[in-house]
């Protein structure tokens, strides 16, 4: 969208009219422009404005200046112009001028969209940001050696400042049981861009990749921009169904979320995840974990990382900083195999030479300091709160109907209907109210999971209890023609009509 041309600067302006002229033919070649003064005076401006147009138009080229002559338009518009006037107006480009991967990227799902500054309750993934220590984040910027910027200021290693990859190393050792050197660590501008190097990397155009099924829509939409073939696999009650998955014999990948599944929140059980890394081992394959919530459990024994138990080498493991700080530092991380860093530090080069060098010096010193482990545990015990504060005011709101069981995981709670419902329409009803559901329908392929998933992390109390109060009724409701008896129809409400 175009700036108002009230907020530019007059001489902006001028220019702006005087070039557009000349592109649309109105200014042919070879015509001669009045003196500055008498423009100045038409314009209504200041000739220091016109005189700054037009030798910015000189040295454009739009413009030439003949000795004791005047300014005249250049010769060489003339193709400028032509081809201005050669483009239709009625077929602007469009997808069509894209290549075959720049149309599957545009058209694939894109569920950040555009939204409001301030997250919307029951938005599911929002951390608390109002609790995040910027204080302390600004004072340990400020503590940083001039040395130290000169450094960090400079072109970085593509696989991450190393103080920030042996500080994560460290981390994962105590906070997901996961046994790595700093040199398996590299540094990704957010989860989302680590899945986008695994895709480049370790796929070709129309492999089969496994996903849960729900699932995110994130890793879905990587996986069609990339080329690859979505393979939806069931979750249930013990995470992805591994033997379901054996029917897609061509795979080589899988991407997963074990510790705290999105979006219906199951634990991947011991038994599954063996058989997981049983799975990629034999076939030479790959599995990805997903981590995007497993800091906040919220028991007293934490499940593991899937990678923590893998021997095999097969288990490539994604973290991210974007939930246990904010989304807005843009990284995270990926532990690779040792045969693997390499070729992904060099990919990492391509797409965006390496992840800003302050922001990980900052973060290194974060973590190392024991900032990250006292703020996950203050912002653990706050989760836990608002979940149950979500519990109680979803029941008092629906009168009892909706009863959510606690999770020991996670930032959000799940609410399963029957695989009939439409819980895109109550999505709907519950915009119109200011209120955001996520509904399982939108999250999966072939699974007839319906639903929504409702987000608690990132809303205080009163906001939580506001936003139940809202969509109350409305869940009661569904929650009430989800489990009401189908109607009777035909010879059956014939026969019954009779009994009676």
């Amino acid at each position: 969208m175009p700036i108002p041309a009230a907020r530019k600067p007059l001489r902006q302006q001028v220019y702006e009219r005087l070039r557009d002229a000349i592109a649309r033919g109105a200014l042919k070649p070879g015509t001669r422009l009045p003196p500055s003064r008498e423009h100045a005076q038409v314009l209504g401006v200041s000739r220091n404005t016109v005189l700054w147009a037009v030798e910015r138009l000189q040295f454009e080229g739009y413009l030439g200046a003949r000795v004791g002559d005047g300014t005249y338009v250049s010769e060489q518009a003339t193709g400028f112009s032509a081809a201005a006037g050669t483009r239709s107006a009625d077929a602007p480009p469009g997808d069509a001028d894209l290549s075959n991967r720049g149309r599957r990227i545009a058209r694939t799902e894109v569920t950040w969209g555009p939204r409001p500054l301030e997250a919307t309750a029951f938005r599911i993934g929002v951390p608390a940001l109002e609790v995040f220590p910027f204080a302390l984040w600004e004072r340990l910027s400020r503590q940083t050696l001039p040395r130290t910027r000169l450094a960090t200021a400079a072109y970085q290693h593509p696989a991450g400042h190393l103080p920030l990859r042996r500080a994560i190393a460290e981390f994962l050792a105590v906070s997901r049981g996961i046994a790595c050197a700093p040199e398996q660590v590299m540094v990704t501008t957010g989860s989302q861009q680590a899945i986008d190097l695994v895709c480049r990397l370790l796929l070709d155009d129309g492999d089969d990749v496994l996903v849960e099924d729900p699932g995110y829509l994130g890793i879905r939409a990587n996986l069609v921009a990339q080329g690859a073939r979505v393979c939806g696999v069931p979750v249930d009650d013990e995470g992805l169904d591994v033997a379901a998955a054996q029917q897609h014999a061509q795979a080589r990948l899988a991407i997963v979320t074990p510790t705290h599944q999105f979006p219906t929140g199951v634990t991947m059980s011991l038994g599954r995840r063996l058989a997981l890394i049983e799975w990629a081992a034999r076939r030479r394959g790959w599995i990805v974990e997903d981590d995007y919530d497993g800091e906040f459990q919220y028991g007293e024994l934490g499940m593991p990382a899937l990678c923590s138990i893998d021997r095999t080498g097969r288990v490539l493991y994604a973290g991210t900083f974007s939930k246990i700080l904010h989304p807005g530092l843009r990284l995270g991380y990926l532990v690779l195999p040792d045969g693997l860093v390499d070729a992904f530090a060099r990919a990492k080069a391509v797409v965006d030479r390496h992840s800003p060098g302050a922001t990980q010096d900052v973060l290194a010193r974060f973590i190392g300091e024991g900032h990250m482990i006292k703020h996950l545990r203050a912002m653990r015990e706050l989760y836990r709160q608002r979940q149950a504060v979500l519990i109680e005011a979803l029941r008092q709101a629906t009168g009892g109907a909706v009863a959510l069981a606690p999770s020991s995981a996670g930032m959000h709670l799940c609410l399963e209907m029957g695989p009939s419902f439409d819980d895109v329409a109550v999505t709907r009803q519950a915009r119109s109210a200011g209120i955001e559901l996520a509904p399982l329908s939108l999250l999966a392929l072939q699974a007839r999971r319906r639903g929504w998933a409702i987000g608690y992390s990132g809303f205080d109390e009163p906001t939580l209890r506001s936003a139940a109060r809202k969509v109350g009724g409305l869940l009661a409701t569904a929650v009430a023609a989800d489990r009401a008896p189908p109607p009777i129809r035909g010879r059956r409400a014939g026969k019954a009509l009779a009994e009676n």
